[in-house]
């Protein structure tokens, strides 16, 4: 607090709280103003109230200490494992950032209050909460360019070392294929083969790790898309904004506070086969809905596509079985669906640079004898000879764009 008055302390900084957390409603600034007065016995002078009511100003408006770290352009994610452990990725990795909270409760304060504001409920009962928060302009952070953040927060002490907070800013994924060209993200060679997919509908997925960049391709190979296609998207939190002129998206919804209200990944697949889609996207596969995508890409809906979290296209089988048995699909049927329902693995991958990029596009290749997946590399970033790429050229051909 610098040199404010021996007045203002910890124990007063509670009793605001506490006072404000009774109250009904949003604090205002004339609420917290009257809060303090209130608790100091009205012997503040202008500039120790000032004092107090910026710093509480800061922890019970939008995202607190966190506030300018999720404003900047090009922050992916801001991490809090301790009251002095804040990490965030402006996209070269994680880096130590300088803000430090006054203590644990501190941080634990405030991943209650963006629980609360995500709708859901984080207290010793329930210690962990996975939620979403809206955009700034609704008080939340981030520039209104992006689709707001997504919220997973863990309480001591099922977390070990204190509150940890993940904060995941969900930028929209707009750009389109030219733009990664130019970014080195996709090399000429790439570009090309990859119109060709799309153009030919061949059934993709996209896969990589975390912060490979799979959104922002697929986004890309979507606006490829013809115009006069019909895309519906199914996400978990909203990220796709491929520039095409006829998108329907759907998002999934977690369960309220009372624990009704659930709208899962599945649900939405299977609604959105009843929507006329043309090409039928899940922006991540990652539970059971795979079975129904596979269904679905199975039964005339080409060109299908989605992400998968993979660190190569070689896991990517293992990756789908062990999904598809989630939603009561063994290895034999999941080879099978899979055989008949997907063409292409884009295999997207992030340096030690932070430099994103396309290096693999796999075709999918089941064995004759067993049914058996493979994924063949067709073509490899830096090499000129790919085992699958006649496989590949061949089912260009067949599907009219050799």
């Amino acid at each position: 607090m610098g040199g404010v008055s021996p007045l203002v302390n910890t124990d007063l900084l509670d009793r605001v709280r506490d006072r404000l957390a009774q109250a009904a409603g949003d604090p205002t600034p004339a609420t917290v103003a009257e809060a303090i007065r209130s608790e100091s016995g009205g012997v503040l002078g202008d500039a120790d109230l000032l004092a107090v009511l910026r710093e509480l100003q800061t922890e019970l408006t939008g995202a607190g200490p966190l506030e300018a770290i999720l404003a900047e352009p090009g922050v992916s994610d801001v991490l809090v494992t301790g009251p002095d452990q804040v990490w965030v990725d402006r996209g070269r990795g994680l880096e130590r950032a300088a803000v430090r909270f006054a203590d644990e409760a501190a941080v634990r304060r405030l991943g209650q209050r963006l629980a609360l504001a995500a709708g859901r409920r984080l207290d010793d009962a329930q210690p962990w909460v996975d939620g979403r928060l809206g955009a700034l302009g609704n008080g939340m952070g981030v520039g209104n360019g992006t689709f707001g953040v997504r919220l997973h927060a863990v309480l001591a002490p099922v977390a070990q070392g204190g509150t940890c907070l993940s904060l995941r800013v969900l930028r929209p994924a707009t750009q389109g294929l030219e733009a990664l060209r130019a970014r080195g993200t996709l090399e000429p060679a790439a570009y090309e083969l990859l119109v060709r997919i799309v153009r030919a509908r061949l059934a993709f997925l996209v896969v990589g790790g975390t912060g490979a960049g799979k959104t922002t391709l697929l986004a890309a190979l979507l606006g490829e898309v013809d115009p006069v296609e019909r895309i519906v998207c199914v996400e978990d939190a909203a990220e796709l904004a491929p520039a095409h002129p006829h998108v329907v998206r759907l998002v999934a919804r977690a369960a309220n506070v009372e624990g009704v209200g659930e709208v899962t990944i599945r649900d939405l697949v299977r609604q959105s086969l009843r929507m006329r889609p043309d090409r039928l996207v899940v922006g991540e596969v990652r539970g059971p809905e795979v079975v129904d995508l596979l269904t679905a890409l199975n039964t005339g809906h080409d060109g299908g596509a989605g992400t998968v979290h993979a660190n190569s296209p070689d896991e990517v089988p293992a990756r789908l079985e062990a999904l598809a048995a989630l939603g009561g699909l063994d290895r034999a049927a999941l080879h099978s669906q899979l055989a008949a329902a997907l063409q292409v693995v884009l295999h997207v991958h992030r340096g030690a640079d932070g430099r994103r990029r396309l290096v693999q596009v796999g075709v999918v290749s089941p064995d004759a004898h067993t049914g058996r997946v493979t994924i063949v590399p067709a073509w490899t970033v830096g090499s000129d000879r790919a085992p699958g790429a006649e496989l590949l050229r061949a089912l260009l051909e067949r599907r009219g764009s050799g």
